[in-house]
């Protein structure tokens, strides 16, 4: 189940990796033209909503990815995943860039325009080699215990403890001392009430 959960978060990642980290690098790329000019003439970016819009998107795409690379509870396949196909792509553009550049979809659209740019500038293919780090990680794709570090699972610890109770507890409930001195009962129980009593006993032999 953690692994399924895994694979529909890659799909996520792909999803927000295309519409919206793809979208807001064009919109940045289109407001530094020409490369060396500063946005709004180096002046205050707060009041471009453009710009901020474009940065929250890539932003955001870079904070959910590195949520799926870090965190210990989730699948490594949801970063893992789209981590090889992002590598997968480079690795076919670097060999046959018109064959990577005809399988983008939406090439018309901002989304497929900046997916080709961040494959052109090498940054899908940097985001790929962070991204399959958590397929080497053997913790990853193991399932961590809730219970924690050095405490077992929670149905061998009532199993285990259920044994241990059981043998040490007497065979039969008395109400009194002296009943269960006529009933001919041994162990901890008769001694011990003996001892508090203060009355001699006659202790097994």
């Amino acid at each position: 189940m953690r692994h399924l959960i895994g694979v529909v978060l890659a799909i996520v990642m792909v999803g927000a990796l295309f519409f919206a980290g793809a979208w807001g690098y064009v919109r940045l790329a289109a407001l530094t033209v020409p490369p060396s000019a500063l946005p709004d003439g180096g002046g205050s970016l707060i009041s471009d909503h453009r710009m901020i819009a474009s940065l929250a998107a890539v932003a955001g795409t870079g904070l959910l990815a590195g949520i799926l690379i870090a965190a210990p509870r989730i699948s490594p396949l949801a970063a893992g995943l789209p981590g090889l196909l992002l590598l997968g792509w480079t690795v076919l553009y670097v060999v046959s860039g018109r064959h990577a550049v005809q399988l983008i979809p939406l090439k018309s659209h901002p989304y497929g325009a900046g997916f080709e740019a961040m494959l052109f500038h090498g940054i899908l293919g940097a985001a790929g080699l962070a991204m399959i780090i958590p397929l080497f990680l053997p913790s990853r794709w193991r399932a961590r215990s809730t219970a924690g570090p050095g405490v077992p699972e929670d149905s061998e610890y009532d199993s285990g403890l259920a044994e241990i109770t059981g043998s040490q507890a007497p065979t039969e409930s008395f109400s009194h001392p002296e009943q269960a001195d006529q009933a001919g009962t041994t162990g901890p129980y008769q001694y011990g009430q003996a001892l508090s009593s203060g009355l001699p006993r006659r202790l097994p032999t």
